[in-house]
């Protein structure tokens, strides 16, 4: 009995290794995107990733057909919105200077663009997964785009009047 306990465990470890030595870069470069941080210091992104597979290992044997990707995926989602929200009590601005490429965006609009536009997942999908409706999902997706692709320029500093100068009135 011991011995068909170990040859499934060493299965089941064998297993995960595979899948973590597949799926643990494109992880990783999900989480450092939704984080914002910089690609080479990514403290946030890399506890994210061991979170989300330490969830996903911890289910294996229930998985049953379904995508293990997948799981890891919805859960490193979940653990990041949740922590956003409970951090900042919303999704609103950062209060750090993030580093990395959609650093523009404030935290939901990363998570929707890192799920649609990174991950290829559906609009009813992503909207599932985090409370919104498609067409939320849509419109915060586009603005996100919108604001990558044209940023705001930088505010133009008031004018100063010059020495000497005669104010009007």
């Amino acid at each position: 009995m011991r011995g068909r306990q170990a040859s499934r465990e060493a299965r089941r470890a064998r297993e995960f290794e595979a899948f973590v030595a597949g799926a643990a870069g494109r992880l990783l470069h999900a989480a450092t995107l939704l984080t914002a941080e910089a690609r080479n210091d990514n403290p946030r992104a890399r506890r994210l990733l061991t979170l989300s597979l330490a969830h996903t290992y911890a289910g294996w044997d229930r998985l049953r057909g379904e995508d293990p990707y997948d799981r890891a995926r919805r859960y490193l989602a979940t653990r990041f919105a949740r922590e956003v929200w409970q951090r900042r009590g919303g999704f609103g601005r950062p209060r750090h200077r993030p580093a990395g490429p959609l650093a523009a965006l404030a935290p939901q609009e990363r998570l929707i663009v890192v799920l649609r536009l990174y991950e290829g997942v559906a609009e009813e999908q992503a909207a599932a997964l985090l409370g919104l409706t498609p067409e939320r999902v849509r419109a915060v997706c586009d603005r996100a785009v919108a604001l990558l692709l044209h940023p705001p320029s930088a505010p133009v500093p008031a004018p100063t009047r010059a020495w000497g100068a005669v104010s009007e009135g």
